[in-house]
Parts: C-alpha cells; sequence; structure tokens
C-alpha cells in the first residue's frame, strides 16, 4: 500500500515533469509573476489551506509583501505562515532576491527578528494540520543582521527532516552557513542548487555557503510520521514555499531553472 508521502513524491515528479515540459532544461521560468499570487496557495498556523488570514501575503509594487498591519495581528502568537507555489520540483536552481523591512510584529519570537526562509522539498499545503507551524521540509533559513553583530545568512534548518553532511547523519535542527552578514534592508539573491535527493547547495550573491546530500524524513517527528510508516525516507522532491515569521520582508523575484536530472 502506498503512504500518503509516497503519494506526494509521485505527485510531486509529475508536476517537476510537466514544468520541465513547459520549460526546457536551462531556461529560467518566473514563480512569481510580479502581479498577484495566481498560482501560490497560503497556509497560516491555526488557520484553513488557502486562508491569507489579514492579508499577511500580498503583492505591491511588483514585489511579495510579507505583512503584519492588516489587522488581527495586535500579538504574532506564533502564527507561522507559508506561502507555497502549486507545482513540485526535484532538479533544479531556485534563485530568490529578498529583503527585510521595519519592525517584527508585536509578539514575535526573539530568534525571528529579521528571520525568514525558503523550504525546498517540502509537503502539500493541505497535507499540513490546522494548527502545524512549519511544513516538513529543508529549509533554507535568510536571516538579516542586527547592525552589529555577525550573522549568517542561507543556513540549513530542518522541520520534520535530517541531512547527511561529511558522511554523517545531521539530526541538529540548525546549521549555519559561511556567508557574510547582511544588515539593514538590502537586497539579497539567494540561490537553492538541488539535485534530486543527491545534492542540496546554498549560495548567497553567487558565493556557495553550504551544501549537504540526503535530505530525508526525520523518522521520531510526528509530522513527519503522519506522512509515510516508513524511518528514513529520502526525499527527492517537493513543494516550493516562502514563510512568514513575524518579521516584515520583501521578495522581489523568485524564478527557477529546471536542471538535468543527470547533472
Amino acid at each position: 500500500m502506498r503512504t500518503l508521502f509516497s503519494v506526494l513524491i509521485l505527485t510531486a515528479s509529475l508536476h517537476s515533469i510537466a514544468s520541465a515540459d513547459d520549460a526546457p532544461s536551462g531556461k529560467w521560468i518566473q514563480l512569481f509573476n510580479g502581479k498577484n499570487l495566481d498560482g501560490w496557495t497560503s497556509k497560516i498556523r491555526y488557520h484553513d489551506c488557502g486562508e491569507n488570514f489579514a492579508n499577511t501575503f500580498r503583492v505591491e509594487d511588483g514585489m511579495i509583501k510579507v505583512r503584519y498591519d492588516g489587522g488581527g495581528y495586535d500579538k504574532f502568537d506564533e502564527r507561522f505562515g507559508h506561502l507555497f507555489h502549486k507545482d513540485s520540483f526535484s532538479h533544479y536552481i531556485l534563485r530568490v532576491e529578498y529583503r527585510f523591512v521595519g519592525e517584527q510584529c508585536p509578539g514575535g519570537p526573539g530568534w525571528a527578528l529579521r528571520n525568514s526562509g525558503i523550504m525546498v522539498h517540502g509537503q502539500t499545503p493541505e497535507s499540513m494540520t490546522k494548527d502545524q507551524d512549519f511544513p516538513v521540509s529543508i529549509e533554507v533559513q535568510l536571516l538579516g543582521g542586527d547592525g552589529t553583530h555577525e550573522r549568517t545568512t542561507g543556513n540549513l534548518c530542518t522541520p520534520g527532516t535530517h541531512v547527511v553532511m561529511d558522511g554523517k547523519l545531521v539530526k541538529r535542527h540548525c546549521t549555519n552557513s559561511t556567508s557574510k552578514t547582511y544588515h539593514g534592508d538590502q537586497w539579497v539573491t539567494a540561490e537553492v542548487e538541488v539535485h534530486g535527493s543527491r545534492l542540496i547547495r546554498h549560495k548567497i550573491n553567487g558565493e556557495t555557503v553550504l551544501e549537504y546530500t540526503s535530505p530525508q524524513l526525520d523518522e521520531t517527528d510526528k509530522n513527519a510520521k503522519r506522512l509515510t510508516d516508513k524511518p528514513s525516507v529520502l526525499l527527492a522532491s517537493g513543494t516550493i514555499s516562502l514563510q512568514s515569521e513575524s518579521h516584515p520582508c520583501d521578495f522581489r523575484k523568485v524564478e527557477l531553472q529546471v536542471l538535468d536530472e543527470d547533472l
């Protein structure tokens, strides 16, 4: 019998093939059209899939903006959100331009100051529970400097997952990259190079800052357990989503290049 995660992987593979047909290998496709959120679905904690609570995710000035001024955010109350693209992919390069602006939403956790992320190899928004905080996925963590201290970006976090580095299974939740610190509201370019379950590489402003292999489910995580009855399932494909973690941020480019699977 197929598990739910097996179905997700099969669906993801089919979506990847469809996208590859639409965009031949080596061609960049725009996942964000610069006008609206067509092709994207929000999932915000404690709210139903597709409910864009308080207009958290919006398009203004040709950018995807994450904001908390739409009413209902007197306190953040751990309402972590994610904006999912409709397709899933397996072998690709994802390029995102982002920046942090303004002040953190009241009640946001201290670690979420100037904090967002790109989730890859993720579950679908429809498969998340209503109170689930983060999708089971691989997170490329995006962090902004506080104006004083060093703080890397393009880090790795692993909600419901593990990876392998230097031949060893890494079970810690987050791993810092070797990136520079980016203070203020400057634009930063993050790239994620994904080769199925074989290799994932993070780049910040063109420089490789982190890489690892064998992304897989964490057999002890309650959300991952719902997706499969087999431990240590390798993640070969999945959804892509952008985070809302209590600090306003902008995304002005979200583009993807499908890679040849033999690479």
